[in-house]
């Protein structure tokens, strides 16, 4: 019986495991969204959470705990100031997962597993879209 046995395996030995989870969360503080399947999205969720947390406590024992899993020094900088500031109000729940639907080659269903309060990246400038809002604003003007 497997009653309250709290991760998932992966089909991975443990050490694989880790070193993956360990990395998908560093990328997912660097990048603030990653792509990835649902059962390891659900199970990088969780370790994303406990290091912002930890990040939000500050403190150097706390650096300490984080930089086990985090072990970019850029990403744990960025954890324990820009992120510290970001969810200083929010009590929990920090990451978002979107299934994407099946992936094309293999039917795994995908996923986005994304921080929440990311700051909206600007669009991108579309061939005679800002140029056209900019003379309709100077035809107004005359």
């Amino acid at each position: 019986m497997r009653h309250k046995l709290g991760q998932r395996k992966l089909h991975r030995t443990t050490s694989h495991r880790l070193a993956m989870l360990n990395n998908m969360v560093t990328s997912l503080l660097e990048h603030e969204a990653i792509r990835t399947t649902l059962p390891k999205a659900k199970e990088a969720r969780k370790l994303a959470e406990r290091i912002i947390t930890l990040g939000k406590r500050g403190g150097l024992a706390n650096v300490r705990l984080a930089s086990r899993t985090v072990k970019d020094k850029n990403v744990l900088q960025k954890v324990f100031s820009e992120y510290k500031d970001r969810y200083s109000t929010r009590k929990g729940g920090y990451t978002r997962i979107i299934k994407l639907g099946f992936r094309k080659g293999d039917a795994a269903e995908v996923a986005l597993l994304e921080l929440v309060d990311r700051p909206a990246k600007p669009a991108a400038a579309t061939p005679g879209g800002e140029g056209e809002a900019q003379q309709a604003e100077e035809t107004k003007a005359e």
